[in-house]
């Protein structure tokens, strides 16, 4: 009974234990991280993205992002453990060792006269005779009498002396740090026991298995559903021009849970009102058109009309149940975008292309939500591309500030952000009338806004051209510059009503075909997973080059600086297609900002097949011609950046593009660059 009495009190050392060896390192980890993090203001500092409130660092912030469930569980596990050491630093204090000195109260070696006398004065106070205390004479018969028999005995003395119990030698003994009630299986505590082995056992790992495998098998790994991506799947087309890419979007099955209520049709019905010029409906049968919007799934009406609020920012005046919907619709639609995306790049062709069409227009509708700006705005006016899209975004700009900055022969966006920053203040304070802060508020944007430039090489191991069935490997150094000096950072959005990262796509395509040959997304968030990308992949390259270590060392080293300043590398490989020459555009598409793509020219000559097998790459070449026909490709001039008219001017555009340099052996000459919203010839 006291061997188990003992194995029972070592269940909380037992437990306290198992619960420090993984807590206590892991709070030391998120205690470094923590620390370590840059206190650099990573978010736009102007006036209207303060007064939007989701950077603001209130009481009510500061726990609303302490309270997340890690770190809620993190505390409870750490008072659990506090309570443990409570609870075993008063149980050790009850728990009495039998030392014979010590319960007769005397020093270790005293002589038998002195252990006699103690004796005898503890009699007194504990004898059942002296005191009728139930407790006192269990004290006296457990612990008093034991130890005088121990140091009065010459055998019990003997054996306490050398084996530490006047029984002597005690044999091994082996138990299980449970409570004792879970140890005995005789009464009804063993019904307990077993329930607990069952639950603990059987019971909780099933349902945690239950529970994933239901959710596994309604979302994707991005928590999108697969309903919505077999919808996006079958609407997505390869000629889905930027302005129907809304009515793929709001297919959504996550928009779909999203209740329709009978006290929603009165505010709907103001909201279509006050969207209802940015419907894309026929003004010559208004009436026909708005009674087939209305015949729509009440779900895709109101999500869509939600969506128009967002970009004609008309969000002030929807009711409180309405604005709630709102900020879920707005809360689920990066992720949904993305998922679109990648639908509208996924390989359908033989040759494994996707599309160009709708992936511009995936990217120009993201932009627009973000920056909530109308999609309307994007049409080419005054010798734009763009149109007014990329000024709407800046704080306190409208269409009336943009036509008196037209006055003065501000005609793109780029122009206006690469003047002078005094002559920029000059306009807006005297042409728009801005106020100082004002002024201050939109160099701090532009100031925010990425400046984004390419290097592409197309390379191939031991050939000096692409043959068609090769694989082309494409090499793409993607740099980015601010103003301010940040390489991350959160864009100016301030209607947009939740924190959100910069990302960016990268597309190399064939505009005449509308096919995507390559594909990938970009991040600058995350310093140290690009450091080890680029450095594993120039220790790989240099390592197949044959070069001696120190020369890897520092080709290693310049990698990271190089990434470190804000560049990102991305490798990738493609299929060459058959025999011909391909003009080709290398794309950085930004899914926050507008009027800050940037975009490459290259040109491609895949040769017919002559050589066995396939090979891993092409080369660029950028240097004199060689003897063997490879021409320098001829600087073509910089022009707008128009997502339409690629599509709708490209047959122009080709006999411009063919007095260029030609490119033969497969090489791959880089052209020029134009980023955002490019000058045009008049």
């Amino acid at each position: 009974m006291a061997a188990s009495e003992e194995n029972s009190a070592l269940f909380p050392i037992f437990i306290l234990t198992i619960m420090a060896i993984p807590l206590v390192p892991y709070t030391l980890v998120k205690l470094s991280r923590a620390a370590s993090k840059k206190s650099k203001c990573l978010h736009c500092q102007c006036t209207e993205c303060l007064q939007s409130g989701k950077y603001r660092k209130s009481i009510f912030k500061r726990i609303s992002n302490f309270s997340t469930w890690s770190n809620l569980t993190l505390v409870l596990l750490w008072v659990i453990m506090i309570v443990l050491v409570y609870y075993i630093k008063n149980m050790s204090g009850e728990i009495q060792v039998f030392e014979p000195f010590n319960i007769l109260g005397l020093e270790p070696g005293a002589s038998d006269s002195e252990i006699k006398k103690a004796y005898r004065r503890l009699s007194i106070q504990y004898h059942p005779d002296k005191n009728p205390d139930p407790e006192a004479h269990k004290y006296f018969v457990e612990f008093i009498s034991k130890a005088y028999q121990a140091l009065t005995d010459p055998v019990s003395r003997e054996n306490f002396e050398k084996y530490g119990h006047p029984d002597g030698k005690q044999g091994f003994q082996m138990g299980i740090a449970l409570p004792q009630f879970l140890l005995d299986i005789d009464g009804a505590s063993g019904g307990i026991l077993l329930l607990w082995i069952v639950g603990v056992c059987i019971l909780l790992p099933l349902v945690i298995a239950v529970i994933y495998l239901s959710r596994s098998s309604k979302y994707t790994g991005n928590y999108v559903m697969h309903h919505t991506l077999s919808n996006y799947y079958h609407l997505m087309k390869p000629s889905l021009a930027p302005s129907k890419v809304m009515e793929v979007f709001i297919k959504a099955a996550e928009y779909m849970e999203i209740p329709v209520r009978r006290t929603d049709d009165e505010p709907l019905q103001k909201l279509f009102l006050l969207v209802r010029s940015e419907l894309n409906l026929d003004l010559k049968n208004i009436k026909q058109e708005q009674a087939k919007f209305w015949k729509q799934h009440p779900t895709f009406v109101k999500t869509e009309l939600l969506i128009q609020a967002q970009l004609t920012r008309e969000s002030a005046a929807l009711s409180p149940a309405l604005a709630g919907d709102f900020k879920r619709v707005l809360e689920l639609a990066p992720r949904l975008l993305e998922e679109l995306m990648k639908m509208a790049l996924m390989p359908r062709s033989p040759h494994g292309f996707g599309w160009l069409r709708p992936a511009v227009g995936v990217i120009e509708l993201s932009q627009c939500i973000i920056q909530a700006v109308p999609l309307s705005s994007r049409k080419t006016s005054g010798g734009s591309s763009e149109g007014s899209a990329p000024f709407l975004q800046l704080p306190h700009f409208s269409d009336a500030v943009i036509k008196k900055i037209a006055r003065k022969k501000v005609r793109t966006f780029q122009e206006f952000r690469d003047m002078p920053r005094e002559d920029r203040a000059e306009i807006l304070g005297q042409v728009a009338g801005f106020s100082a802060s004002a002024v201050d508020d939109i160099e701090r944007v532009l100031e925010m806004m990425p400046a984004l430039s390419m290097d592409i090489t197309c390379e191939t191991e031991g050939e000096e051209s692409i043959q068609e069935g090769d694989i082309v490997t494409i090499q793409v150094w993607v740099t980015l510059s601010r103003v301010n000096g940040l390489v991350g950072a959160l864009p100016h959005a301030p209607h947009y009503p939740f924190p959100k990262e910069e990302n960016y796509w990268l597309l190399l395509a064939d505009q005449t075909s509308n096919n995507v040959w390559f594909s990938q997304k970009l991040s600058f968030m995350d310093e140290a997973a690009a450091v080890s990308v680029a450095s594993k992949a120039i220790e790989d390259m240099m390592e197949g080059s044959g070069a001696d270590m120190k020369e890897k060392v520092k080709t290693v080293r310049e990698t990271i600086e190089k990434v470190r300043s804000g560049s990102r590398l991305v490798l990738g490989k493609f299929l060459a297609p058959a025999e011909g020459n391909y003009n080709l555009t290398c794309y950085c598409l930004s899914d926050t900002w507008i009027g800050c793509d940037t975009r490459n020219n290259l040109k491609l000559k895949v040769l017919k097949r002559t050589r066995a097998g396939t090979r891993a790459g092409a080369t660029i070449d950028e240097g004199p011609v060689p003897e063997d026909g490879i021409e320098e490709e001829e600087e073509i001039e910089e022009e707008e950046y128009d997502y339409e008219s690629e599509y709708s001017e490209d047959e122009a555009e080709e006999p411009d593009a063919k007095k260029g340099g030609g490119v033969a052996n497969g090489t791959v000459s880089k052209g020029s660059s134009s980023e955002g919203s490019d000058d045009e010839e008049d």
